[in-house]
């Protein structure tokens, strides 16, 4: 998920970035958004294996995954278009989306799978997003 996530973020920084000369490298909106959706497709597919869930928690995860993985993907190409290049506020809205997806998971998930889920990375994560967001607030305001 981790790599899936740099990824997304690099990729939505630099499509409207990236050199004149790259152009023919680059892959169409087409190409990106086939990409997008099979990945997603992919990180369903490995959850639903390795948590065992079952059809309607398959549709929910789908359904987040998608919807929010979109929505911070259009974040990020707003920002990018407004030429934001401080990557601090692309880690705010990545760890934004992710918290989101992370609250609504649990919903999806029993006990059982939420253990595993979290077993599986979740946690590590959420406790890098925490930190993230206590080192955030802790830093003393320049005027």
């Amino acid at each position: 998920m981790k790599r899936f996530l740099l990824l997304l973020a690099l990729s939505a920084v630099f499509c409207g970035t990236a050199p004149k000369a790259a152009a023919q490298d680059q892959k169409t909106p087409e190409q990106r958004e086939k990409e997008f959706y099979e990945a997603i497709e992919q990180q369903v597919e490995k959850l639903e294996t390795q948590l065992n869930l079952e059809s309607w928690q398959v549709f929910y995860v789908d359904s987040i995954l998608t919807h929010d993985y979109k929505a911070m993907q259009d974040e990020f190409a707003a920002m990018s278009a407004a030429k934001m290049t401080n990557y601090d506020l692309f880690y705010d809205v990545q760890d934004k989306w992710m918290e989101q997806i992370y609250q609504s998971m649990r919903k999806v998930f029993n006990d059982e799978q939420w253990a595993q889920y979290e077993k599986n990375g979740a946690a590590r994560e959420k406790r890098a997003r925490d930190k993230r967001a206590a080192k955030k607030n802790s830093k003393p305001v320049k005027k």
